[in-house]
């Protein structure tokens, strides 16, 4: 993993700027700023600082309602070594053209530029991360290097490439704050601080998601046919094929499934599959037909089916509506 230079031992204060974008996460924000104040508040002087921009200088909307300060827009994040840009939901309404462009001019003035969750779509846009090795939110991971060939796209929680960061999410985002108070500031400091949080730094290098095996509480077997399912969300084997290579028949396998989950295995499967529809229908423009492709479905009107038996409502309604309350589309810029 390149790094760059505030990546080394610290000689003075280090500021970071986050452009957070409206509809950005709360726990985001706070999971990059809380562990620099913690930080500060172990060794006793300022040896972090930030400030908090947005595209146009208003206070930023958040997903839970509230409405986050700033400092002024983005050019009020020049003089920062950092620029971290947080995004989320509703990136086709916040990343206006000249946003893009203004971030693509001003980005050569950061030692270090970065984003999280969907920050990275918002870097890559602006053509910043051609070259680089990058990550976003695991939900968009292979749109992000369907869309962007340029960029070497990887599952892990976050990535650091000479001048660029990436970053998966919030909790990623502790994590790598807590790489740059541990490269800065020793590994003893780094621990405070996570132990502060009742937590502990993970690899950047980890993906975002932990396999079904590192839970304690699941039978091997069924773990790794959970891993088989996940992996195989656009291309469903049979209930027989998975108990195969579990080492099970169907039967032992289904039974279980029922004792672990509550459920059979063939409605487990079903289930991921359904729920990476509804997710594809609420946060992208995809087609009804490619998001049957994306999920496993032989056809439109096979998903249209199965959607409305376990949601009781249409495809269609749910790209109209953003069903459940939810937001339109975060990712379909």
């Amino acid at each position: 993993m390149a790094e760059n230079a505030i990546f080394t031992p610290a000689r003075g204060p280090l500021t970071i700027a986050l452009l957070v974008l409206p509809q950005a996460s709360i726990l985001e924000v706070a999971s990059a700023l809380d562990p620099l104040r913690n930080a500060n508040r172990q060794l006793g002087h300022e040896a972090y600082r930030w400030r908090v921009v947005t595209p146009d200088g208003a206070p930023a909307p958040l997903t839970c309602g509230l409405s986050l300060p700033s400092s002024g827009p983005l050019a009020a994040a020049v003089g920062a070594e950092a620029l971290i840009v947080i995004a989320g939901y509703r990136l086709q309404e916040a990343v206006t053209r000249g946003l893009i462009r203004d971030l693509a001019r001003i980005a050569p003035r950061f030692a270090l530029v970065g984003g999280v969750d969907a920050g990275p779509w918002v870097l890559a846009r602006a053509g910043l991360l051609n070259g680089y090795r990058a990550t976003v939110h695991w939900e968009d991971l292979e749109d992000l290097a369907a869309s962007f060939p340029e960029v070497e796209v990887v599952p892990d929680r976050y990535v650091i490439d000479r001048n660029r960061a990436c970053i998966g999410g919030a909790a990623p985002a502790q994590d790598f704050m807590l790489h740059l108070i541990r490269a800065r500031h020793g590994a003893a400091l780094a621990r405070q601080v996570a132990n502060s949080f009742l937590t502990r730094a993970r690899p950047g290098a980890e993906p975002q998601i932990a396999p079904p095996s590192r839970d304690p509480v699941l039978d091997a077997r069924v773990a790794a046919a959970l891993a088989r399912m996940e992996a195989r969300i656009d291309a469903p084997e049979p209930v027989s094929e998975t108990a195969a290579a579990v080492g099970l028949s169907p039967r032992r396998l289904e039974a279980l499934f029922r004792a672990a989950l509550g459920i059979t295995p063939g409605a487990h499967m079903l289930g991921l599959r359904l729920q990476a529809a509804r997710r594809m229908l609420a946060e992208t423009p995809l087609p009804l037909a490619d998001v049957a492709l994306r999920t496993g479905f032989t056809s439109p009107a096979t998903l249209s089916r199965a959607f409305k038996r376990a949601y009781d409502q249409a495809p269609g309604q749910v790209r109209k509506g953003r069903a459940g309350g939810q937001p339109p589309g975060p990712r379909d810029i």
